[in-house]
């Protein structure tokens, strides 16, 4: 064979090479879709700001834009204002950290009448994060918030330990969970959202005493606790001796009671503990959780819910998925 007659052949399979290598595209063809919902309310992404991490959302207002959040939970509110425990109240740790804030707050008539008016700008859900130090307060501050339709829903701090009376009390016993639940169902008249204690013998048993008590959803899991002692001081390092252990340290076993909660109950769960990454937020999504808050980890990375957000996406493209929701209680068990 001439090689005049050889080169269109040799064109052809050039062609045919450079076709057969062209990548395929990846790209869905709908943009993912980060959007949740619980309880009747739809977020625009699953990822929430954890009681406590981010004050009244000011804080957050100054390094990004709090319209990319899902949701965000505000500091514990209880009907006096309360200055807290004395410093230190924190201390860090090596995989996460301590405190004993003991519910510092402006007390609930002026969040309502200050903090809560500035989130109405704000395109995202207001979960107002309730306290108590007994029975009927809890149910006070409940019905005080009830016409404050920017309070979306509320969270009940049953499990709060860093304080000598109420909190976590309560949300050691299944029955009394099922009791202050139905109490403020009374008189908020939208979700309630109980927040379990790790620091229990029946995680499963507690979440289905709220259940039945009508909680919309459950949050879990709250901190453990800890304590940590300077050897030359030979003092605590906080001055309530102990405090609740947040971060890193505590993820395994949240994402261990979040996935025993998701079993048992029909309602949706919320997973916090120590969530630092997309993959972190992964994790508990598949393991049953329909949002996770972010909490130790905006100490570090304040814009960290940019950066997740961001990463939730690429995930969702890379594995072929169009929501977010897809994967909400798809892990494989052996």
């Amino acid at each position: 064979m001439s090689k005049a007659n050889n080169k269109p052949d040799m064109l052809a399979q050039k062609h045919m090479i450079t076709k057969s290598k062209k990548p395929k595209s990846k790209t869905p063809k709908t943009k993912p879709d980060l959007s949740v919902e619980i309880a009747g309310y739809r977020f625009k992404n699953p990822i929430w700001t954890a009681s406590g991490t981010c004050g009244y959302g000011e804080e957050l207002d100054t390094i990004f834009d709090l319209n990319r959040l899902g949701g965000i939970v505000t500091k514990s509110i209880t009907r006096q204002p309360r200055p807290g425990h004395p410093t230190p109240r924190c201390a860090e740790e090596s995989s996460g950290m301590l405190n004993a804030i003991g519910l510092a707050n402006v007390g609930v008539e002026k969040y309502v009448a200050e903090k809560l008016r500035f989130l109405d700008e704000y395109d995202i859900g207001v979960v107002v994060n309730v306290a108590g130090f007994g029975f009927d307060e809890y149910v006070e501050v409940c019905a005080m918030l009830a016409d404050c339709p920017r309070a979306d829903m509320i969270e009940l701090n049953i499990s709060c330990p860093n304080v000598s009376t109420g909190g976590i009390e309560f949300g050691a016993s299944a029955s009394d969970v099922e009791r202050i639940v139905k109490a403020v169902k009374k008189v908020f008249p939208r979700p309630i959202i109980p927040k379990l204690s790790p620091n229990v013998t029946n995680i499963a048993g507690i979440a289905k005493g709220a259940e039945a008590g009508g909680a919309d959803a459950i949050s879990l899991i709250n901190t453990l606790i800890g304590m940590s002692v300077d050897i030359y001081t030979r003092r605590p390092g906080l001055t309530n001796n102990r405090g609740g252990l947040s971060g890193p340290a505590i993820k395994p076993i949240a994402l261990s009671m979040v996935n025993r909660v998701y079993d048992v109950v029909d309602v949706p769960v919320i997973g916090i503990g120590g969530a630092s990454s997309a993959e972190d937020v992964i994790q508990f999504m598949l393991c049953g959780a329909s949002a996770v808050q972010l909490g130790t980890a905006l100490f570090i990375q304040p814009d960290l819910p940019i950066t997740v957000e961001r990463d939730l996406k690429k995930y969702l493209t890379s594995q072929g998925l169009t929501s977010i929701t897809e994967i909400i209680g798809k892990i494989e068990k052996y």
